[in-house]
C-alpha cells in the first residue's frame, strides 16, 4: 500500500483482451482509473489506427451536440441561466458496443428528422417580416399616392408634357421596396446623380421594428417609392437598388390592383402567423426533450470516445483474436485489475476471459501518489515545480503544515483568520451540494477546489494573529499586561512636571517593578499604545522571518536524506548532504544563534551594550573585525573566521570526491560489462542488445558538480533574503488594517446618541465591505501568491532536493475520461500516443 510519503509501488502489466470484450475491459478499467496505458504503435499515423473510424463517429456526434446545446442556449424559452450541468451521478460508458453506436445514431437521426423539420419553417420567420415590410410598404405607398404625393406628382407630369411635343408617349414604372436608415442620404445622392433628377423618390420611416435578416436585430426600416419612366432608367435604379441590398417589391399600378394585394396579403400573414405558433410549440417541445438527455448523451459519447482511443493504444495479436495492451498499475491492485477484466468478459458474454502479465521494465515508472479532496490542493502546489521521481519522498505531505503557516505570517490576524475559517468551513460542509459542487465560474471553482487549503490557512492565520495580539488591528487583553506605569511615579521618575512638559513618555524595564516577566503568549498588548510600536515590530518579524526561512530551507535539505537511503545511494549522503548542511549552518545557522543568543543573554540592563549582528554577520564574510562594535560572546572572533572558512572550503572538496566516486563507478562498469563480452564470447544479456556504456568525462561531470555548488551558495543566499517577504507583507497587513480601522470605523464611534446608532452602522457597512474586498480578497491574493512565490521559485533548497528528475504523474484512465470532456478530441488523441 503506498501513501502520501512516498509515492506507490507501479509495475509494468500486458493485458491479453479478447477482441470481444476489450471495449468492456477497457470501460470498467476507466471507470475505477487503475491503469495508465502505454502507446504500442508509436511509428503508426494518428489517422491509421484500427479505430478512428469509431473515434471520428463520436467526433460527429459531439458536433451535432455542440449544435443541438446552441439552438437550445437561443431559441429555449425561458432561456437557461448557463451551459448544461452535467449529470450526477456521471453515467457509464454505453453497454454493449453495439449500442455505443446504434443507439445514439438512432437518437440522432431522429433528432436530424426533427430539426429539418424545424428547418423547413425557418424561412417562415424571414417570409413573415418580408409580408410585413410588404404590407407597411403598400399601406404607405396607397396613402402618399392617394393624398399629398400624387397632386405633387401630377404636377411634375404637367410640366413635363408641357415641354414637350404633344406626340411623346410618356410611359411611368414604380418600384417600392425597404432599405437600412443608414444608407437612407448615400442611397439617394447616388439615385438623384445617375437619374440626373429624372426620377421622383420618397421615403418614410415603418411604423414598427423589424428582424435583420443577416444579424438578428430589430431596425427600424424606411420604405421608398421611386417612380421614373424609361427602360434605361429603370435598369440604372434596379443596379443602385441591387448595389445598396435593398428589398424591393412588385407596385401595381392601379388602385384596385393595390388593394386586391393587401386583402391577400392579410390573409397569408393570418396563416403563417398560426403555422409559426405551431412551429414554435414543437421547437420548444424537442429542445425541453434535449435539455433532459442531451447532457447525460454527451457523458456517454465522450466515454465511448476515450475508450476507443486507449484501444488504438493497443497492437493485435497474431491471430487477430486478441489485443495486446501495456500498462502501469499499482501493485496493490492487481487483484482489482483482474476483477475488472472479469467483469469486462462477463458484461461481453466471451468464454474466454481476459488476463495480464507483469513485465520487467528498463524506462521510471511513473509517480502515483494517493490523493483525496483534501490533499489534491497540496499536491497540486507541489506539481506546480515538478513532479517527484518514483519512490522520492513527497514534500506535499510537509506543504500541509508548511505553506498555510507562511500564509499564515503575512497575514497574521484573529478577525480576518476567522472570517476566512467561516467561509471555507462553509464550503467544506457543504462541499457535497450539486449546486456548488458543478458551477462553471472559474474563479469559484478554484475557490472550491482550495477550500481545505483555505481552511487551514484562516485557522493558521487565527494562531498566528493571536501571537502578533491583532484583531482588526486592535489588540487583545488575555492577560494582564508585565508592564506598569507605578513604579514609575513612585520612584519619582514621572511627576507632574513631566507629565505637562512631554507628549511621549517611555518607561524603564531596568525600574524595578515596570517590567515583570515577559507575555504569557504573543506580544503584549501595551505596545499597541507604544508610539515606538512600528519599530519594534519591525525589528521582531525581520528576525522572525529570517528563523523561518532557514529552518525551512534546513529541513528540506534533511529530508533528502530518506531519498538517499531508499535508493542506496550512501555515497551521498555524505559528499553531497553533509556538505549542503555544513555550508547551511556555518553561515546562516550562525545567524540564527546570533540572534537566539542575543535574545537570550541581553537583558534590558545590558541592552545598551548590544552589539549590532548584522555588522558582525558582514564582518564575518570581509574577515575583519570592528572595534566599535562589541563581541557576541567570547572567542567570536576565532569562529566568524573558522566557520566561513570551513563553509567555503570543505564543500567544493567533498564534491570533488563525489566526481571520483561517479567516475570509478562509471568506469568499474564499462570494464566489467568488457570482461564479460571477452570471457563469454557474446553480447552482454541487456534485452538481446548490448547497452553500451559511455565513459563519463571527468572535467563534464565535474563541471556539472561545479554548477551545482555554485548555483547551491547562490540559492541560499537569494532565497534567504527572499524570505523577508514574510516580514514586509506582514507588515503591510497590519498597517492596512490600522489605516482602515482608524479613517473609517472611528469616525462612526465619535458620534453619541440616536444620530450615532444611525451613523454606525451606515459607516460599519462601508467598514465590512472594504475589509471584505481589500483585506481578505486582495490582501489575502496577495499573501497567497507571496507564499506560492516562497514555496515554489525561491524554495529551491526544500523541493529541488526531493525532486531530482521531473517524471509524469501517474495518469489513470479515469482521467482521460475527465480530460476528454474539455480538451480537442485530435489534441487529446495525440496526447494519448505519447504516453510513454
Amino acid at each position: 500500500m503506498g501513501s502520501i510519503f512516498r509515492s506507490e509501488e507501479v509495475c509494468l502489466v500486458q493485458l491479453f483482451l479478447q477482441s470481444g470484450s476489450a471495449y468492456n475491459c477497457v470501460s470498467e478499467l476507466g471507470e475505477l482509473g487503475l491503469v495508465e496505458f502505454r502507446d504500442l504503435n508509436p511509428n503508426v499515423n494518428a489517422f491509421q489506427r484500427k479505430f478512428v473510424s469509431e473515434v471520428r463517429r463520436c467526433e460527429e456526434l459531439e458536433k451535432t451536440f455542440n449544435f443541438l446545446e446552441q439552438e437550445i442556449s437561443r431559441s429555449l424559452s425561458p432561456p437557461l441561466k448557463g451551459p448544461l450541468r452535467p449529470p450526477s451521478p456521471m453515467p457509464p460508458a454505453p453497454q454493449p458496443p453495439t449500442q455505443v453506436t446504434t443507439t445514439p445514431q438512432q437518437v440522432l437521426d431522429h433528432s436530424c428528422i426533427e430539426r429539418q423539420e424545424v428547418v423547413l419553417h425557418l424561412p417562415l420567420f424571414s417570409h413573415r417580416h418580408r409580408l410585413r415590410s410588404w404590407k407597411t410598404t403598400a399601406c404607405l405607398i396607397t396613402a402618399k399616392i392617394s393624398a399629398s404625393g400624387r397632386a405633387h406628382f401630377y404636377e411634375f407630369l404637367l410640366r413635363f408634357t408641357r415641354s414637350h411635343s404633344p406626340s411623346t408617349y410618356l410611359l411611368l414604372s414604380f418600384v417600392a421596396g425597404v432599405v437600412h436608415p443608414w444608407k437612407v442620404p448615400s442611397f439617394e445622392r447616388l439615385l438623384w446623380r445617375a437619374c440626373r433628377g429624372y426620377i421622383i423618390v420618397d421615403f418614410r420611416e415603418m411604423e414598427e421594428p423589424l428582424e435583420h435578416p443577416d444579424t438578428g436585430e430589430m431596425v427600424q426600416w424606411t420604405v421608398f417609392l421611386i417612380s421614373f419612366w424609361g427602360d434605361q432608367m429603370g435598369q440604372k435604379v434596379k443596379k443602385i437598388c441591387d448595389c445598396f441590398h435593398t428589398q424591393t417589391f412588385a407596385y401595381p399600378e392601379t388602385t384596385a390592383e393595390r388593394e386586391e394585394i393587401l386583402q391577400g396579403l392579410q390573409g397569408r400573414i393570418e396563416d403563417i402567423k398560426s403555422v409559426l405558433r405551431q412551429t414554435e410549440t414543437y421547437l420548444q417541445q424537442l429542445l425541453v426533450r434535449a435539455v433532459a438527455i442531451l447532457p447525460e448523451w454527451k457523458v456517454k459519447v465522450q466515454k465511448c470516445k476515450a475508450i476507443q482511443m486507449v484501444l488504438n493504444l493497443c497492437s493485435p495479436s497474431v491471430t487477430d483474436k486478441c489485443l495486446i495492451a501495456e500498462a502501469w498499475c499499482p501493485t496493490g491492485k492487481l487483484p482489482e485489475l483482474q476483477s475488472a477484466l472479469r467483469e469486462g468478459g462477463r458484461k461481453s458474454g466471451s468464454g474466454v476471459d481476459s488476463f495480464y502479465n507483469r513485465l520487467p521494465s528498463s524506462t521510471p515508472p511513473p509517480t502515483l501518489f494517493p490523493l483525496n479532496s483534501f490533499t489534491a490542493g497540496f499536491q497540486n502546489i507541489v506539481d506546480a515545480y515538478g513532479v517527484a521521481s518514483y519512490r522520492e519522498v513527497n514534500p506535499a505531505l510537509y506543504t500541509i503544515i508548511t505553506f498555510p503557516f507562511l500564509f499564515a505570517v503575512m497575514f497574521g490576524d484573529v478577525g480576518h483568520g476567522l472570517l476566512m475559517s467561516l467561509a471555507a468551513l462553509w464550503m467544506v460542509l457543504e462541499e457535497k451540494d450539486p449546486k456548488l459542487k458543478n458551477n462553471t465560474n472559474e474563479i469559484w471553482r478554484m475557490m472550491f477546489g482550495g477550500r481545505y487549503l483555505i481552511l487551514l490557512m484562516g485557522l493558521f492565520s487565527i494562531y498566528t494573529g493571536a501571537i502578533y495580539n491583532e484583531c482588526f488591528s486592535r489588540g487583545i487583553t488575555t492577560f494582564n499586561s508585565a508592564w506598569s506605569v507605578g513604579p514609575m511615579f513612585e520612584n519619582n521618575i514621572w511627576n507632574s512636571s513631566v507629565l505637562g512638559g512631554n507628549q511621549d513618555l517611555s518607561m524603564d524595564p531596568n525600574v524595578t517593578g515596570v517590567f515583570s516577566s515577559p507575555y504569557p503568549f504573543g506580544i503584549d498588548p501595551v505596545w499597541s499604545l507604544a508610539t515606538n510600536k512600528l519599530t519594534f515590530l519591525n525589528s521582531y518579524k525581520m528576525k522572525m522571518s529570517v528563523i523561518i526561512g532557514i529552518i525551512h530551507m534546513t529541513f528540506g535539505v534533511c529530508l533528502s536524506f530518506f531519498n538517499y537511503w531508499h535508493f542506496g545511494q550512501i555515497s551521498s549522503v555524505f559528499l553531497v548532504l553533509i556538505p549542503e548542511l555544513l555550508f547551511m549552518l556555518c553561515l546562516f545557522g550562525y545567524l540564527v544563534f546570533m540572534v537566539v543568543f542575543k535574545w537570550i543573554v541581553y537583558t534590558p540592563a545590558r541592552s545598551r551594550e548590544a552589539p549590532s549582528i548584522l555588522i558582525h554577520f558582514i564582518d564575518m564574510f570581509l574577515f575583519m573585525t570592528n572595534a566599535d562594535n562589541p563581541q557576541l560572546y567570547e572567542g567570536q572572533v576565532g569562529a566568524a573566521v573558522q566557520l566561513p572558512v570551513m563553509s567555503l572550503d570543505l564543500t567544493p572538496c567533498c564534491f570533488y570526491c563525489n566526481n571520483k566516486v561517479v567516475i570509478t563507478a562509471s568506469s568499474l562498469s564499462l570494464w566489467l560489462s568488457e570482461l564479460f563480452v571477452e570471457l563469454g564470447g557474446r553480447q552482454a544479456p541487456s534485452g538481446g542488445r548490448r547497452r553500451l556504456c559511455k565513459r563519463p568525462s571527468g572535467g563534464h561531470v565535474f563541471m556539472h558538480q561545479a554548477i551545482h555548488t555554485i548555483e547551491y551558495c547562490l540559492g541560499c543566499v537569494s532565497n534567504t533574503a527572499s524570505y523577508l517577504r514574510l516580514w514586509a507583507l506582514s507588515l503591510a497587513h497590519a498597517q492596512l488594517s490600522e489605516v482602515l480601522w482608524g479613517m473609517v470605523l472611528r469616525l462612526a464611534l465619535r458620534w453619541k446618541g440616536y444620530v450615532g446608532s444611525a451613523v454606525l452602522f451606515v459607516i460599519f457597512f462601508f467598514f465590512a465591505v472594504l475589509t471584505v474586498s481589500i483585506l481578505l480578497i486582495m490582501e489575502g491574493l496577495s499573501a497567497f501568491l507571496h507564499a506560492l512565490q516562497i514555496y515554489v521559485t525561491d524554495c529551491k533548497q526544500f523541493l529541488k532536493i526531493l525532486i531530482s528528475r521531473l517524471l509524469h504523474n501517474f495518469n489513470p484512465v479515469r482521467d482521460v475520461f475527465i480530460l476528454v470532456l474539455f480538451i480537442h478530441p485530435f489534441y487529446l488523441f495525440c496526447f494519448s500516443c505519447s504516453f510513454p
